[in-house]
Order: C-alpha cells, then sequence, then structure tokens
C-alpha cells in the first residue's frame, strides 16, 4: 500500500488535542459592551437579546463588579439618553450619561478598561450617525461634534475612544482634538470597516438609535465589498487608528483575515446583536449546544485573525473557561 499521513495520530485524545491546537480563546480577548439609561432603579432585559439589560446608574454597579470578578478585562459603553435632538448634543454633554457612566465606573474599578463608543447616532432625534443637512448627512460639520464628544469622554475618564460613525476622516480629526486637548495617550479602536449589514436589528432597539428616515449606506460600506474595506482600514492606519475593527463578525471573517494580513495593527471584531440574538433563540428552543456553538464561534474569530473580541456573549464565555471549557 502506498504510504498516507496519519493525521488522526494528534487527534486521538484530548491531552494530545490540547498540545497541538492552534487557537485558544482567553477571558483576556474580550470586551463587553454594556447599555447604560437614564433614570433610578433600572435593570431591564432587552427582548430581543436575552441576558442583555439596559442598567440605570444606581444599577451599573452590580453589573460591573460582576464583569471584574469574572476577569473580563474591559467594557464598551453605550449611552441611551431621554433626550435627543438634531445635533446630538447629549453625545458631548460633560454630564452625559455616558461621561457619568465612565466616572462611575473608574471610580469603582479603576482598573478596568473603559472603552467608549464614539457616535451620534444613540442622540440623534433623526437617529443618524452625523448631522443632517437638506436630507444629507454632512461630513465635515459632524467630525466637529464627533470631536467634542471623544474628547468629553476622554475628559470623563475614558481609557480608548472607539469611534463607530464611519464618517470620513473621522479618526484624523478625533486624534488632532484628543491630541490638542492634552490626551496624547488615549488610544483610537477604529470601527475601520463596518458595514450596512442587517445584523445590527437587536443593537438599534437596545440603543433606540433606528433612524427615521432613509437609511446607513451613504456612510457605512456595501456588504458585498471586500477591496474597499482594505482601503477604509488603510486610510485609519494613515490617520492615526491605534487598533481596527471589523463590524458585523461572522459573515465577515473573510475581511478580519485579510486586515490582519495586511495590516500590522491589533484587530478587533464585534460580533453584533443578531449574531447573539441567533444563537441565543435557537439556545432557548434546544436546537443548538449554546456552550459549544459560542466557543466555536469565538474560536473562528480568533483563528481568522482577531486579537479581542466584542460579544455580548462575553460573561458566559468568561465562566465557560473559569469551569475548564477549551477554547
Amino acid at each position: 500500500m502506498k504510504p498516507f499521513a496519519r493525521h488522526r495520530r494528534l487527534r486521538r485524545n484530548e491531552a494530545i488535542r490540547s498540545m497541538v491546537r492552534e487557537h485558544h480563546v482567553q477571558v483576556t480577548d474580550l470586551i463587553y459592551p454594556l447599555f447604560v439609561v437614564e433614570g433610578n432603579g433600572v435593570k431591564e432585559e432587552i427582548p430581543s437579546m436575552p441576558g442583555v439589560c439596559h442598567f440605570s446608574l444606581d444599577r451599573l454597579d452590580e453589573e460591573i463588579d460582576e464583569v471584574v470578578d469574572l476577569g473580563i478585562p474591559s467594557v464598551l459603553i453605550f449611552g441611551v439618553p431621554n433626550e435627543k435632538d438634531a445635533c446630538g448634543s447629549s453625545a458631548y454633554d460633560e454630564n452625559g450619561i455616558v461621561q457619568r457612566a465612565i466616572r462611575r465606573i473608574k471610580e469603582r474599578h479603576p482598573g478596568l478598561y473603559v472603552i467608549a463608543d464614539t457616535c451620534l447616532c444613540q442622540y440623534t432625534d433623526h437617529g443618524h450617525c452625523g448631522v443632517v443637512e437638506d436630507g444629507e448627512i454632512d461630513n465635515d460639520s459632524s467630525l466637529e461634534l464627533l470631536v467634542k464628544t471623544a474628547v468629553s469622554q476622554a475628559r470623563a475618564g475614558a481609557d480608548m475612544i472607539a469611534p463607530s460613525n464611519m464618517m470620513d476622516g473621522f479618526v484624523a480629526a478625533i486624534r488632532q482634538g484628543l491630541d490638542e486637548s492634552g490626551f496624547t495617550n488615549i488610544p483610537i479602536m477604529s470601527y475601520a470597516v463596518k458595514y450596512a449589514s442587517a445584523f445590527y436589528g437587536p443593537f438599534r432597539d437596545a440603543a433606540h438609535s433606528a433612524p427615521q428616515f432613509g437609511d446607513r449606506r451613504t456612510y457605512q460600506m456595501d456588504p458585498a465589498n471586500a477591496r474597499e474595506a482594505l482601503r477604509e482600514a488603510a486610510s485609519d492606519v494613515e490617520e492615526g487608528a491605534d487598533l481596527l475593527m471589523v463590524k458585523p463578525g461572522m459573515a465577515y471573517l473573510d475581511i478580519l483575515y485579510r486586515l490582519k494580513e495586511r495590516f500590522d495593527l491589533p484587530v478587533a471584531v464585534y460580533n453584533v446583536s443578531a449574531e447573539y440574538a441567533m444563537v441565543k433563540a435557537a439556545a432557548q428552543n434546544g436546537w443548538i449546544d449554546e456552550q459549544r456553538i459560542v466557543m466555536e464561534l469565538m474560536t473562528a474569530m480568533k483563528r481568522a485573525g482577531a486579537d479581542l473580541i466584542l460579544t455580548y456573549h462575553a460573561k458566559d464565555v468568561a465562566r465557560w473557561l473559569r469551569g475548564g471549557m477549551i477554547g
């Protein structure tokens, strides 16, 4: 018989499988997104995102304490204000919901790494990520407000700024604004490649940020385009981004791989709301093994090149890893 490879020799038992495993999910890979709202005594589950809640500031401590206890190193903060206007002024209000949340978290857990999402869509009455003029999203006037937002978040104590707006030149504008305000050491994790995706539906329920007219396809990317993703990322690298992000995750692992191969910056991936909701719904119906499915997805993102994973599954993953689940 002609000799053939015995690949199964390295799969015979868990000991050898773990020894030769190429990619591992670790708790230090995880960033946990949080939704903070106005009011008191609020801890309300988001119907389309089982297990994910809105928290008022007075209920935020218990969630943050759990995150820290699980060893999750970082949180991403989204704010849901009571009042909105055409220019999203509460986004850059020094006493805005995100700014107050950041200060509260850093006072209680100074070592927790707090990332601020920097966008206007949750704060504008029209739900778009920039200023609307004559029915269009005006790029350059939007940049001015995004800079004000980033600086106010840094002033509140954010460790990192994560701009998600997809305006042209947003990294350069925010980098200049941070530097001029004395925040030269605050890094920017750019939502460099953010697609106009149907996978954001539950998030828009959570953040109350659905556009009131039109859609976001004039500034978010066409899901059919891959080379454009490299152009977008290259612009952000040139403008001073410290990390790059791909959003969504599951349907865009090829894009994640391309960025990791092309650029030498750390790359993050956002495992977004509908990706989370689909897994939760299938698990609640008993159709899948949730733990194995989630860990397989996390591993796929690591295999595709993710250095960091933003995921609503973070607390569950941290528990499974603590319990000995192999990633």
